[in-house]
């Protein structure tokens, strides 16, 4: 028996995340070619690459602040709330799933539906990922930005230095994040159907 489509994201969330991916990946990329590349031989010729790095850095921060007002104005914002009572239990349960349940055909421990889009694992990554080091690595790429904004020295260390390594970590693991988040996305009705969600906002069940 074929179950019903839910509606779970709205056109102003869908348009939020592609723009959101779009920038990640441009800042990915931009920000290794910057780090990593041999000068003589560069992924992006380097000052493309500040550029690049730059614009698109506003661009997410303007995204972000879409992203803010939509969940604080709209019933959205409920599924990134965190209940601390029975979250460690809940996390396990969703991780064991994801380790064992998911491979032997057991049912989702919690499945989908419009009061719960998100499942304990789900929330509390996207909670962190979004609210903790989403607005970390926006201070720190504005102050890079404005560097007379930047304390110079902090406990002996060179505010800059320090806020180059915050910068550079935390876009690290957003980076590890998006990774683990493009791979479970695979994960649904049919490997593509949550691609799919984002076009036309429908999430199709197991």
């Amino acid at each position: 028996m074929q179950t019903s489509k839910l509606y779970l994201y709205p056109v102003w969330v869908r348009l939020w995340h592609v723009t959101n991916a779009l920038m990640c990946l441009a800042l990915i990329l931009s920000g290794v070619s910057m780090q990593y590349s041999n000068p003589a031989y560069p992924f992006i010729p380097f000052n493309v690459a500040v550029s690049m790095h730059n614009i698109a850095g506003i661009i997410l921060s303007v995204s972000y602040l879409m992203f803010f007002i939509g969940n604080w104005s709209t019933s959205n914002g409920k599924h990134y709330r965190l209940k601390i009572k029975g979250l460690v239990i809940s996390l396990m349960n969703q991780a064991r799933y994801y380790a064992f349940g998911i491979f032997k055909g057991e049912s989702a421990p919690y499945p989908v539906s419009t009061e719960m889009k998100f499942n304990p694992l789900q929330k509390f990554t996207y909670a962190l990922t979004m609210y903790v080091f989403v607005p970390l690595v926006m201070i720190t790429g504005w102050a890079l930005l404005f560097p007379e904004m930047i304390i110079t020295n902090f406990l002996g260390f060179g505010g800059i230095q320090l806020t180059s390594l915050l910068h550079v970590t935390v876009g690290f693991l957003i980076s590890l994040f998006l990774i683990i988040h493009i791979y479970f996305c695979t994960i649904g009705h049919s490997p593509s159907s949550n691609f799919k969600s984002m076009i036309d906002g429908y999430h199709e069940p197991h």
